[in-house]
């Protein structure tokens, strides 16, 4: 019995694999594209309809005053009050003062933390030794929550601005130094011992094996770090600060314009969310092999 070929011979007689439909081979790529574009606008558009539904709620309760006893609305402004203030506070020169301040007091202590917190993290997550030696009076000064760091920075440092920019370093060391060890102490043993058996030297597996490895903790660690720095600079702008948003909110609730209050809380939260995404889509692009790896 004579078996049919699949190849056709081409003009210089060599056989040729029948090519598919044209047809055919462009379908499922547009099928896949269309369902990424539907998954995208799904994903997105539950996003923005649980955002609308809280907003919602809030119209409804602050315009009924509602009161449950434990909660009560009778004295929250409307997001249509909120708006209107937001949307004043934009056209004030002020929003300029009291973001720029707010932004370099967080990032200057963020960048120190980064440092500090990525340098160290590895070194302990590495040597025993100044794990034993560092790790105890680092634990034991985590838990300190950063108002209670205010004073005691006021005393340290004659600035007002250094002393916030302190609490904010304060703040986001510990996510940082704490996802770095847990980093590098979780890089596969075989990894190191792969690239000692090809001759690489202790800087060449902190840069080419442990560091790689441990990116995606030191970016999850950085990430959280912002967000917690945010949090202890608004706590330091309330007590010592003369600008920033921290010392906005802080300023609104004490002549009581509520409606500034949420403004303020609303800035902080835009502004954090914001850094903290920046950092994750940096740390994603600098990351190519673990985006692969998802």
């Amino acid at each position: 019995m004579a078996l049919s070929s699949s190849y056709s011979p081409t003009a210089d007689g060599v056989p040729q694999d029948n090519a598919v439909s044209p047809t055919l081979s462009v379908r499922p790529s547009l099928d896949a594209v269309l369902q990424k574009w539907l998954h995208n606008w799904l994903h997105h558009g539950l996003r923005l309809a649980s955002v609308a539904v809280c907003l919602l709620l809030w119209q409804w309760a602050s315009t009924v005053h509602l009161n449950l006893g434990l909660i009560t609305f009778q004295n929250v402004p409307s997001p249509k009050e909120v708006l209107q203030a937001a949307w004043a506070l934009a056209q004030s020169p002020r929003l300029l003062s009291h973001l720029s301040a707010s932004l370099y007091r967080v990032f200057a202590g963020f960048v120190v933390a980064a440092l500090a917190g990525i340098v160290l993290g590895m070194l302990i997550g590495r040597l025993r030794w100044l794990a034993d030696v560092l790790l105890p009076p680092l634990e034991l000064l985590r838990p300190i929550p950063a108002v209670a760091w205010i004073p005691l920075a006021i005393l340290m440092f004659p600035s007002s601005e250094i002393s916030m920019i302190y609490i904010t370093f304060i703040g986001a060391l510990f996510p940082i130094l704490l996802n770095t060890i847990h980093g590098v102490e979780g890089v596969d043993a075989r990894l190191i011992a792969s690239a000692r058996s090809l001759g690489s030297g202790r800087r060449a597996i902190f840069t080419e094996v442990i560091l790689p490895a441990a990116a995606p903790s030191i970016v999850t660690g950085l990430s959280i770090g912002m967000g917690t720095a945010w949090f202890c600079l608004v706590t330091a702008e309330m007590i010592a600060g003369q600008f920033g948003i921290g010392y906005y909110t802080w300023a609104s609730y004490t002549i009581q314009n509520y409606a500034d209050i949420i403004v303020g809380m609303l800035f902080i939260g835009v502004m954090g969310m914001g850094s903290s995404a920046l950092i994750k889509k940096l740390g994603g692009l600098l990351m190519p092999w673990y985006l692969l790896q998802r």
